[in-house]
């Protein structure tokens, strides 16, 4: 599967989450029930893994921890707040350069419309 690909079936997967419990609840529950999308679907993930970092060639073991990492090509990052700052989006970028992934989806479920709370990381896609 592409990255385009996953990334089509977990924008359904963020409408039916939102859909059904709405904006407002902590990061922790859209993350358990899209994890439990995924897991009806078939489809490949980790959360919450630890992400290593590399600094001047000494390893460190944990450099941050993304919430879901999709088949191992996306990552999906999630957050409940009033707005999403310029951060949010800088931060998953550089996930995305540590981790050597190319897409990563950032997304704001406290919105009234799901789809204003979705935004796509693209590095080298």
């Amino acid at each position: 599967m592409t990255e385009n690909e996953i990334a089509r079936i977990l924008v359904n997967i963020f409408l039916k989450v939102h859909q059904t419990l709405g904006p407002g609840l902590l990061e922790s529950v859209y993350e358990a029930a899209i994890c439990y999308e995924l897991d009806k679907a078939g489809i490949s993930y980790k959360r919450q893994p630890g992400i290593g970092v590399i600094y001047d060639e000494i390893k460190m073991d944990l450099g941050f921890r993304a919430d879901i990492i999709v088949e191992e090509k996306v990552i999906v990052e999630l957050k409940s707040i009033e707005a999403l700052a310029p951060i949010h989006h800088k931060v998953l970028l550089t996930y995305l350069r540590l981790s050597e992934m190319k897409l990563g989806l950032l997304v704001n479920f406290n919105v009234l419309l799901i789809k204003d709370g979705i935004h796509r990381i693209a590095n080298n896609l």
